[in-house]
């Protein structure tokens, strides 16, 4: 029975720390999602009319009245009732292709508006693509050809678990607490890598844009008065151009988030280099753009 017990513990065990090592790859592979380009909507062909049954209904109307033994005057109704049945599939396409025709302009509207950056087009497009990202995302602005995002991610505490699988010196399977420099460490990949997932999507879903600003909000629940707590952790701007030719499945989020980012504000601070929340004294723009955040709608935490 105690063998029996240790078995079940080390089972356990195991699938604890396959569960956490699932958790902690998940953070780090983040960023490595592949978006498709967004292309011009093509209205599809419409399903052609079924001559058979049109046929059929002219025939009936045709040979009524006319008996099994008129040989002549029901072949002639049949030969009207073709031509009447021609006529009808020839009307009906040319309607339906008539239909097409004018929803493919309404798609090449629509498609003009969002290659042209449209705000409206754009921040609609981008709010349906960002439905559902685990980090809850909102476009707020579009000025030109650059759009401002705003990324609301969980507290540390939320995001990062509190144990890692390891090894004993004796290479048996152990859980240890986390480390406050590791879990900043991670925790800051997490930060890194929403923002390298939201970025990407909006220049494959929005092909106009060519440069981003994001915001990184971090929800901390809800301050005495009920308002939303959302400190801001970054703030970066980074261009399409930027993201070519990025190796996304080598380089780590952080290294890749430095690299192409032109202007980064991100503040690490203690021994443990832990993200903390940006002063915006003499940022007003920053400002500006959190204030038009609805951070009700983006916050996940009644």
């Amino acid at each position: 029975m105690a063998a029996q017990q240790r078995q079940a513990a080390q089972a356990d065990r195991a699938a604890k720390a396959q569960e956490l090592a699932d958790a902690f790859l998940r953070i780090v592979n983040l960023h490595r999602v592949d978006f498709p380009a967004a292309v011009r909507p093509v209205a599809p062909e419409p399903t052609p009319p079924d001559r058979g049954a049109i046929y059929q209904h002219f025939e009936k109307q045709a040979l009524a009245g006319i008996g099994v033994f008129k040989r002549a005057e029901r072949a002639s109704a049949k030969h009207q009732a073709a031509a009447w049945a021609d006529a009808e599939v020839a009307r009906q396409w040319a309607a339906l292709k008539g239909q097409q025709a004018a929803w493919q302009h309404t798609l090449d509207q629509q498609w003009q508006a969002l290659i042209n950056n449209d705000p409206g087009t754009v921040l609609q497009t981008l709010a349906e693509a960002f439905e559902d990202n685990e980090a809850a995302s909102a476009a707020v602005g579009v000025i030109a050809d650059e759009v401002s995002l705003v990324v609301v991610v969980p507290a540390a505490s939320q995001a990062i678990p509190e144990q890692m699988p390891g090894r004993t010196a004796a290479g048996n399977l152990s859980l240890k607490k986390i480390t406050q420099a590791d879990r900043a460490d991670f925790f800051k990949q997490f930060v890194c890598g929403q923002v390298l997932v939201t970025l990407p999507e909006a220049f494959a879903v929005a092909p106009g844009l060519n440069a981003a600003r994001v915001i990184v909000l971090r929800n901390d629940g809800r301050d005495p008065y009920g308002r939303p707590n959302t400190p801001c952790l970054a703030a970066v701007s980074v261009s399409r151009r930027a993201l070519e030719g990025v190796r996304w499945h080598e380089a780590d989020a952080t290294a890749i988030l430095d690299a192409a980012a032109h202007e980064k504000l991100m503040v690490q601070k203690g021994r443990s280099k832990d993200l903390s929340p940006l002063d915006l004294t003499g940022e007003p723009e920053i400002t500006a753009l959190i204030n038009a955040v609805d951070l009700d709608d983006l916050s996940t935490e009644d």
